[in-house]
């Protein structure tokens, strides 16, 4: 019978980039900036890692399709390296994929690196999906836009629960305000200045309702992670271990566009995830006990809507949450405590390592001005494509033993 990933993989080193408009270093630089800290951070040698995983996204335009560039950049020990890609759940894959090495017993110490180079395409926004989405980019992407579907979420939401405009637009303005607090204290995040709820609500309209605040930006970055055995970490006199309570994964298989449950007011893959992710960390009430957590806000609206599809708010009252500041960085459970993507941006390879990054910081006492309290479980999430198909990604670590 399976058991799960609980407590049996430990995280000893990690290492994040600053996140930005990095136009003096390419994709290698960052890699190597991102495991210089974290090996470092592990206290290992380079040659004590047996297996890696490299997430990006858009290979076409850094990396190449193979995983050569993350072992010839690095001068790993002509060891496994495997490339991931899932969307924007590519970081969490990487991770995924040495935290179960390590827990089948394959290996005993494992790296996962995320990176990606998108402000050298040029392009405003990420680029054109291509072949990724098979027909349906060229029969239909052409008249789709990010912020044009996940605006479409935010009607949805406010006309399912009745959701006064006015309420809807402080509700979400708040979420980038209280984002922007966070991210200002964050010397790696890309955007650092706190901004005003007028200035959010007076912002240039993208897509109604969202406006230029709802809208995370273009980024370059990397981060990783070096996990080993429970066993192995103590071995190695490591303490206050942090270990991997819950990874899931969970993809549409186009029920969302095929059938009339759906009312495109929330992401039935999150809801379906996160269920699971509870159940495999022992985690029976979320809103008490996940203390931290890192969503995947691209745009406002998907945060706000992604609280209820973590079951922390109810249904049709994560507006009256946002407002009440339950989710602010002194609230009952703190969302993007580093700023998010809202001010990291969206590099997609590393956007779940990143998250990760900041939840291990936590963990260890070492997040400075953002430090939150005796944190017990941190989640992350990471949600890839668009409201009606797409791929969410679930990380839950903590303490180990709690």
């Amino acid at each position: 019978m399976s058991t799960g990933i609980r407590d049996k993989v430990a995280i000893i080193g990690m290492g994040c980039t600053k996140f930005g408009e990095r136009w003096d270093v390419g994709a290698e630089e960052l890699m190597v900036e991102a495991f210089e800290e974290c090996i470092q951070d592990a206290g290992i040698d380079r040659d004590e890692i047996q297996a890696a995983w490299l997430s990006t996204c858009l290979e076409e335009i850094n990396v190449g399709k193979s995983a050569l560039s993350l072992s010839t950049t690095l001068r790993l020990p002509f060891i496994p390296v495997t490339r991931t890609e899932n969307f924007c759940a590519s970081g969490t894959e990487a991770f995924r994929g040495a935290v179960y090495a390590v827990a089948s017993g394959a290996y005993d110490i494992c790296l996962a690196l995320g990176v990606e180079k998108l402000k050298d395409t040029g392009y405003g926004g990420l680029p054109n999906p291509g072949s990724n989405w098979g027909s349906l980019a060229w029969l239909w992407w052409p008249n789709v836009t990010a912020p044009g579907a996940f605006a479409q979420l935010a009607t949805a939401y406010a006309a399912k629960y009745r959701v006064p405009e006015n309420d809807l637009k402080r509700a979400i303005a708040h979420v980038s305000v209280k984002s922007h607090a966070n991210g200002a204290l964050n010397p790696k995040a890309h955007l650092r200045r706190p901004v005003t709820e007028e200035q959010v609500m007076s912002a240039p309209i993208i897509a109604y309702p969202l406006g230029l605040y709802d809208c995370c930006g273009v980024s370059d970055g990397a981060a990783c992670a070096i996990v080993t055995t429970v066993e192995k970490a103590k071995d190695m006199g490591k303490k206050d271990l942090v270990t991997v309570k819950a990874l899931q994964l969970a993809l549409s298989n186009g029920e969302e566009m095929g059938y009339n449950q759906w009312d495109g007011d929330h992401f039935v893959t999150t809801a379906k995830c996160s269920a699971r992710a509870y159940q495999e960390a022992g985690i029976k009430n979320p809103r008490e006990e996940i203390s931290m957590m890192e969503v995947h806000d691209c745009f406002s609206i998907t945060e706000l809507v992604t609280y209820e599809d973590l079951h922390i708010s109810e249904r049709g009252q994560a507006v009256k949450d946002v407002l009440d500041g339950f989710y602010d960085r002194d609230g009952g459970v703190p969302c993007q405590v580093d700023g998010g993507l809202k001010c990291f941006g969206h590099p997609i390879g590393a956007s779940g390592l990143r998250m990760l990054y900041e939840m291990y910081l936590q963990f260890h006492g070492r997040a400075g001005e953002r430090q939150i309290e005796d944190p017990r479980f941190g989640l992350t999430h990471n949600l890839g494509g668009v409201p009606f198909m797409n791929i969410c990604s679930i990380a839950i670590v903590g303490k180990y033993g709690d």
